[in-house]
Order: C-alpha cells, then structure tokens, then sequence
C-alpha cells in the first residue's frame, strides 16, 4: 500500500509545475492582450501626439500667426474639478496654407514664473487646413491651472507648423 501512496503523491507533484506554467502562460497572454487592446484603442491620445516640426523656415512663418479676440473662463464639473478655458481667433496673415499647428501655452504667477506650460494642437492633420488670410475659432481646455496664476492671460508661441 505504501507503493500506491507513493506514487500517487508523485504524480500530484508532476501536475503542480505544469498546472503552474500554464497558469502564467494564461496571466502572460492576458497581460499582452490587454496592452494591445488598450494601445490601439488609444493610438494618439492628447499629449502624446509627436511634436510638428519647427525649423527655421517654420520659425519664420509663425510670425504671420495672430492669436486675436482671446477670451478666459472657468468652470467647475458635479466632483469640484476645475477647468479653465482659453476662447480665440488665429488669424493666418501670410501665404502658405496651414495642414497643422501647435502650441504652447505658458501661465505665470504673480513674479513671473513659470508655472504651467502646455503645448496643444490647434489645428490637427485631420482638420480642415487654414488657408493663407483665413481666420477660425480655436479653444483649449486647461485641467488644474495652480491657484498661483497671475489672472493674465497666459503667453502663446508657436511650437510646431506643417504647411499643406
């Protein structure tokens, strides 16, 4: 009897590795298929889009970028998180047709330190472009600006331009 009790108790530590293995082959897989899930679903999410270029004939370009008419309000959503908005016109004053343009937004304390810098895409490749003299509506939303903003407007310069 004790041979039977002996090998039954083998066999049981035989299964134990394999059963484990198996297990974390199930965990692994399940793991790589929600990362991919989640990846694919979110291929650009905002602020993690690739920076638009900004080289010298850009850099040039941009001074015939207006921000116009720009306007700030706040708000508050049911769970007490708080928002703020910048409302404006660009205002595309040179030649070249716009496919894409970035942006970074700089809010300051009352010493004039930096203490918020964003960069947004205003108009995206997916948008229709802004042809030369042509102006349009733009908004962007601020999650958190710090209590030690100065209440001014916040400073704008363009980071990123791709032409059509």
């Amino acid at each position: 009897m004790s041979e039977t009790g002996g090998f039954h108790q083998n066999e049981e530590k035989s299964r134990f590795p394999a059963a484990f293995v198996v297990g974390l082959v199930a965990v692994a897989l399940i793991v790589v298929v929600l990362l991919f899930a989640t990846h694919s679903t979110h291929p650009t999410r905002p602020g993690h889009e690739p920076k638009l270029p900004l080289g010298a004939a850009e850099q040039s370009y941009a001074a015939n970028i207006h921000f116009q008419k720009l306007e700030m309000a706040e708000s508050s959503n049911l769970l007490g998180q708080k928002f703020t908005y910048l409302n404006g016109v660009i205002a595309n004053d040179g030649a070249r047709t716009i496919g894409a343009l970035e942006i970074t937004v700089v809010f300051h304390d009352p010493f004039n330190q930096v203490i918020l810098r964003e960069t947004k895409r205003v108009i995206s490749a997916s948008d229709q472009p802004l042809a030369a003299g042509q102006q349009r509506p733009f908004q962007i939303t601020f999650e958190g600006v710090p209590v030690e903003w100065n209440r001014q407007y916040p400073t704008i310069r363009v980071t990123g331009l791709v032409w059509k």
